[in-house]
């Protein structure tokens, strides 16, 4: 029909800029996960809070720097990040959001503009998906980046956050099967990027860490681990939705899980300075 634009495909976005993927989804010509996404540039996990609580989630970050590694913070009211995208806007630039509500999910939404508040503080905090043409550059076929149909799986573990005033709660992991010949290679990549959760939390058995199933998961896609590969688990950003449900406070709005909001932050393995 003409004057509606195009939907477009993964391969289409893979290689386009950060702004470019913002503003498909903006326009909901993209509304799907965000792996593989403008390859090469941050993805972050976003999480809203009032004003009252954003220095506590400021420390809860700061004491957990592996689940929630810090890449910009919004003033409040404000839903332009000044670092990872100045101009986006966190309200229509990201493809799901999840509002919980004293400890529960209330509600998923594709837009926060009816809801957004001059209150409203966003933390942007690194993501796994930022590795994704780190990885494939490398020849690491995880399962998310040679089939559309996977997705990493994420798991509460037993694991405990270092608590920060209200927020409390476990450490999600986010697994991934890593062939055994290339565990070395993929522990010292990873581990070269703090910004993406740096390197694996835990490797061996699950129950380690309190997975007993995994084909239990808590978010993402039930995995299909190929013979001959090592459970591999890294932090994950998710670690704050939990701490939501955990904390119970009144209001935090994050985006869904797998839809991340792409920032124009190109990967390396410095910080930002």
């Amino acid at each position: 029909m003409d004057g509606v634009p195009p939907v477009l495909d993964r391969e289409a976005l893979s290689r386009a800029p950060p702004h470019a993927v913002r503003e498909a989804i903006r326009e909901r010509r993209w509304t799907g996960n965000t792996k593989r996404l403008a390859l090469g540039f941050h993805q972050a996990n976003v999480t809203i809070v009032p004003e009252r609580h954003a220095f506590d989630f400021m420390r809860f970050c700061q004491r957990n720097p592996r689940s929630l590694p810090l890449l910009d913070v919004t003033d409040p009211g404000d839903p332009s990040p000044p670092i990872a995208a100045p101009g986006a806007d966190l309200r229509t630039d990201i493809p799901a959001f999840c509002i919980y509500r004293n400890g529960v999910l209330a509600e998923r939404v594709t837009d926060l503009s009816a809801v957004w508040r001059s209150d409203h503080v966003a933390f942007l905090t690194g993501c796994n998906l930022s590795m994704d043409q780190v990885l494939i550059e490398a020849g690491i076929a995880f399962p998310h980046l040679v089939r559309e149909d996977a997705f990493p799986a994420q798991y509460r573990s037993s694991l405990a956050a270092r608590a920060a005033g209200v927020f409390q709660g476990p450490v999600v992991l986010s697994y991934r099967p890593v062939p055994e010949a290339q565990l070395l290679r993929v522990i010292e990549l990873t581990s070269r990027f703090p910004l993406c959760h740096g390197g694996p939390v835990h490797i061996g058995d699950p129950s380690r860490v309190g997975i007993t199933d995994l084909a239990a998961i808590d978010w993402g896609r039930r995995p299909d681990p190929a013979p001959g590969t090592v459970p591999c688990f890294w932090a994950c950003g998710i670690t704050a939705q939990a701490a939501a449900e955990a904390s119970g406070i009144p209001e935090m709005i994050t985006h869904a899980p797998g839809h991340m909001f792409v920032t124009d932050l190109p990967v390396s393995d410095r910080s930002f300075g």
